[in-house]
């Protein structure tokens, strides 16, 4: 069997004295899109943010392409290098232009030349169809393009797997759609995904596997179609009762 790109085993993170989660055991498989729903305040960001370890866990095993991502001798940096990650507010840099916020990381990281960086800038660009905004500022791109930016950005740093962290819920609902459909393109070009997501549409239509976490426990993961269609646990079905859209 090959190895997975992510692995979690018996994972708990305490902030204080809140357990958040709860011994969590999750795998993604190569070129698998797994998304993850559940109620706010349920642990799915944290699982993710742990999982890029920018949350440190306090218990348990997370393995990167079947490295050991816990491993106090693991080489943190170098390991992160494989994982892209999008989050819910861009996190782009406000002071740079669209090219220069998809170089930085190549050339001090990847200690990619200038030039190098930036053709592939524009290679990923034109993946997310921005490449008229390379000289632009974030301040002068809608929220769309800007969370496309980013998901350029990521893809600047050839990873093998991408987090994503609810990445259209602070976007207007009709930006929702371009950057969506970003990601099905991905998807389709078969990137290994992780997708926090409140968008239900999306996990049917491009996840291979749905979890649904809530109160720092997998409670059921499934296909889409079971999960969204013909829940098994009275959680879940509570919880997709009260999302109205799906």
């Amino acid at each position: 069997m090959p190895i997975p790109p992510i692995q979690v085993v018996d994972l708990h993170k305490y902030f204080g004295t809140l357990e958040v989660l709860k011994g969590i055991d999750f795998q993604v498989n190569h070129s698998e899109v797994v998304c993850v729903i559940g109620p706010s305040g349920s642990g799915k960001s944290t699982l993710l943010r742990c999982i890029n370890r920018l949350e440190e866990p306090t218990a348990g095993k997370i393995y990167i392409e079947g490295e050991d991502f816990t491993d106090p001798d693991a080489d943190v940096d170098a390991l992160r290098t494989k994982i892209g990650m999008v989050f819910q507010r861009f996190n782009l840099f406000p002071h740079l232009t669209v090219l220069a916020n998809l170089t930085i990381a190549q050339r001090r990281v990847l200690k990619r030349s200038s030039e190098e960086a930036q053709d592939v800038a524009v290679k990923m660009l034109e993946r997310v169809g921005l490449t008229e905004k390379v000289d632009e500022f974030p301040i002068r791109l809608s929220g769309g393009q800007q969370q496309r930016v980013a998901i350029a950005r990521a893809l600047c740093m050839n990873p093998d797997l991408m987090l994503f962290d609810e990445p259209t819920s602070a976007l207007d609902p009709e930006l929702v759609g371009e950057v969506l459909d970003v990601m099905r393109k991905l998807a389709e070009e078969g990137m290994t995904m992780m997708v926090v997501t409140h968008e239900m549409g999306f996990a049917r239509q491009v996840g291979d596997r749905v979890t649904f976490i809530d109160g720092g426990v997998v409670v059921e993961e499934n296909t889409p179609e079971e999960i969204l269609m013909n829940p098994q646990q009275e959680r879940t079905r509570k919880f997709l009762e009260a999302v109205q859209h799906y």
